[in-house]
């Protein structure tokens, strides 16, 4: 007994790095987002909206800033990769409940992408889009120009995967993550807020942990 005890210790390791990347490959094809319920690596879980979602690298990544700005910008990855880049330690924090503590992230803040592309009188939010085709995501212009309101290439001092929304997401620190866009590939200066995926389906435009429960049709905390 003491032995198998002693071979599954030296095991784990192994079987974890198995779990997850079983974890991570399995979610990239479920469309009913039930891996998400499974616990995965570091305190993350894996959600998709979408039935399956195409890899992006630096040949294929593409990130369009438009709508009410006076120099719409397409960025590559390695464009965005030479911009000044800001790092942010968080706590993460899932609507359904889990937590992630203490969790790096860097990337271009969203405010000097803003500023770059001269964002019109009369333009008060953000439309985020994503290459899965599915999701979207919004914020107020002041939102948006936060100093913690990033565009990431890296999570947990690595470039961001592809389960995580790589290889460029959004992290939105204050908020629940679900504003936190995965594989970001659009961002459009508006005249007004457009909810995003889960706002439409009932969750709170304006998701501030400790201020929100994510739901609309329930009493906030």
């Amino acid at each position: 007994m003491l032995g198998l005890g002693a071979a599954g210790f030296a095991a784990a390791p192994y079987l974890q790095r198995g779990l997850e990347s079983f974890l991570g490959s399995a979610a990239g094809s479920d469309p009913t987002g039930l891996t998400g319920l499974l616990p995965n690596g570091g305190g993350f879980r894996y959600y998709s909206v979408a039935s399956s979602v195409p890899h992006k690298n630096e040949q294929n990544y593409r990130l369009k800033v438009d709508g009410l700005v006076d120099r719409p910008a397409t960025y590559t990855l390695d464009a965005l990769r030479r911009l000044p880049q800001t790092r942010v330690v968080r706590d993460v924090q899932c609507v359904t409940g889990w937590r992630v503590p203490s969790t790096p992230f860097a990337g271009v803040k969203l405010s000097l992408l803003l500023d770059a592309a001269g964002v019109r009188p009369g333009a008060k939010a953000i439309r985020f889009t994503c290459f899965d085709g599915t999701y979207s995501e919004s914020l107020t212009l002041p939102q948006a120009r936060r100093d913690d309101v990033l565009v990431c290439l890296q999570m947990q001092d690595k470039p961001v995967t592809h389960s995580h929304g790589g290889p460029v997401r959004l992290y939105v620190a204050p908020m629940y993550f679900y504003k936190s866009a995965k594989w970001l590939s659009g961002i459009s200066v508006t005249s007004d807020v457009q909810p995003g995926y889960w706002e439409e389906r009932g969750y709170d435009v304006d998701a501030w942990v400790g201020r929100s429960n994510g739901r609309s049709d329930t009493p906030t905390v």
